[in-house]
């Protein structure tokens, strides 16, 4: 008897012993998650390694040199007073546009102003025509072989029928280096049907800390729908930390036409769309989100729905009465079909309002990169500088994690997606979105012959991107100051890359393959 009491008291003390041990562990791995600590398999440097936690500012690197040079270039009269077209929330949560003492006198300023000389960066072309071969170059000459880039339809064994959407089709052609081909004649017709077809079923989108609905059209067609919050000529709030800031479904519209304009096709296909709240979503939802309609006292119908931050009361989303504007996302592949990797950004950014990431005090932070997979060979470091040219085209800070297909493992592509938070500052170029270039000093041919080429003209950049935004159902889908920062963000990332150069002996600036990019610059 005496020995079966001891069993069990044994039992329940080993029950409390693991249990104890698997509470412990499991906040032990969400710290390291959290904190990068180095045990998970996340972390950037060797755990026996020594970590540098800061390096001198003032020290003569690429990075803190072009830090200085253009954080101190702040357009502080268009951003303190909101001169150019800023705004603020009144007492009833409506946003207001706001001018600035220096709108007055802006022409004035415009009339008297020099003329800005053109820079057309003939030294960075010159290095494009150049035949040098080197591997440790600024400007890479990387060229995918399109002709072993098997497609997921291919992978899967899946056979193409006429009855198939046209979602199904363009996911079945998403191929291993890219999203879609240029030539792609599904891009269009899925665009057309996401503004288009009619909507059967609406479901809120579980997660995230903004309202996002998940737009169901039948035949298997998804999107993502992100709502207007606010007119288009409102900036980012200065006090708004980059974490904290409204998404814009315009950004995510534009997001996908730069992104194609820019020849990366990373990006699921975006549009516009107006919608009716009575028919289109509150007659065709089900759940918990019928609760969060109400009538405003301007007699508009709002929902705020479930989420972290925004999904309250007094930060509703309300219609004109009921009319809604919105951004639809093409759904990527079922993960039955096309399951995605996530993968830590190597330049994320802290997430905290005081506390900074290991790479904005160390300038030597891509040397660590470089040495763990999948950066320490293939493309996949040259595709993030790609991400970081995007991201800061458009401003976008909020740039966490990314993802990948795993059935074409690490020799593929990261995906572009979420991107609700650019294009919120015009006037403020974010140099830190650059930090990947400046740091590793690494750029593609492919991708610097595309700006040279939109920098040079006859058309830029953002008058291309605004062609291509005039046919969204929802246009003009940007403020009209946007296209002016895309371009001189063109010639900043340029100024980066010349810096880069500079730096290198010139038996070290370029590198040419038998694939090389042809000479149109």
């Amino acid at each position: 008897m005496r020995l079966a009491v001891k069993i069990i008291r044994m039992r329940e003390k080993l029950i409390v012993g693991l249990s104890a041990f698997a509470i412990l562990f499991t906040i032990f791995l969400v710290m390291d998650l959290q904190l990068d600590l180095g045990y998970s398999g996340h972390h950037l440097v060797s755990s026996h390694g020594r970590v540098k936690f800061g390096d001198d500012p003032n020290r003569d690197t690429v990075y803190n040199n072009f830090r200085r040079k253009f954080l101190q270039r702040v357009n502080v009269s268009k951003e303190q007073s909101g001169g150019g077209g800023g705004g603020d929330m009144s007492a009833g949560g409506n946003w207001q546009t706001v001018k600035g003492d220096s709108d007055t006198t802006k022409t004035k300023k415009e009339r008297t102003a020099k003329p800005k000389v053109h820079d057309s960066f003939t030294d960075l072309k010159a290095i494009l025509l150049s035949i040098e071969t080197d591997e440790n170059s600024v400007v890479i000459s990387h060229q995918e072989d399109l002709s072993n880039s098997p497609t997921i339809g291919e992978i899967r064994r899946i056979p193409l029928r006429k009855n198939m959407s046209n979602l199904h089709l363009f996911h079945w052609h998403i191929s291993k280096y890219e999203m879609y081909p240029e030539d792609s004649e599904f891009v269009d017709k899925l665009v057309e049907d996401l503004a288009k077809n009619q909507i059967y079923h609406v479901d809120e989108k579980s997660g995230g800390t903004q309202l996002k609905l998940i737009i169901n059209y039948g035949n298997d067609t998804q999107a993502l729908f992100k709502p207007m919050r606010f007119p288009r000529e409102q900036q980012t709030l200065p006090n708004h930390f980059y974490f904290t800031d409204f998404e814009r479904h315009t950004a995510e519209i534009a997001a996908f036409h730069l992104d194609r304009l820019l020849g990366f096709r990373r990006a699921m296909p975006v549009t516009g769309r107006r919608l009716n709240m009575t028919t289109e979503i509150y007659q065709i939802t089900t759940g918990d989100i019928l609760k969060t309609f109400f009538v405003s006292p301007a007699g508009n119908l709002c929902l705020h729905g479930r989420c972290t931050y925004y999904c309250d009361t007094s930060h509703a989303v309300c219609g004109n009465p009921d009319l809604l504007e919105g951004s639809f996302a093409a759904f990527l592949p079922d993960k039955e079909v096309a399951s995605r990797k996530v993968w830590r950004h190597p330049w994320r950014r802290s997430y905290h309002k005081r506390k900074k990431a290991q790479w904005e005090n160390d300038s030597d932070y891509c040397l660590l990169v470089k040495e763990i997979p999948p950066y320490n060979e293939g493309h996949r470091l040259l595709d993030l500088m790609d991400m970081s040219v995007l991201d800061f085209l458009m401003g976008n800070m909020d740039r966490h994690h990314y993802e990948t297909f795993k059935l074409f493992g690490n020799d593929t592509f990261p995906l572009h997606v979420d991107h609700g938070r650019g294009f919120g500052k015009p006037f403020h170029d974010e140099i830190s979105c650059l930090t990947p270039i400046l740091q590793c000093c690494m750029i593609k041919k492919s991708t610097l012959t595309t700006l040279l080429r939109y920098h040079n003209g006859p058309l830029t950049l953002g008058d291309a991107l605004r062609e291509s935004l005039s046919f969204d159902p929802v246009s003009p889908v940007l403020w009209e100051p946007h296209y002016a920062a895309v371009d001189r963000r063109v010639g900043i990332i340029l100024q980066a890359v010349r810096d880069c150069v500079n730096r290198q002996p010139q038996s070290e600036q370029v590198v040419q393959d038998e694939n090389s990019i042809d000479n149109n610059v």
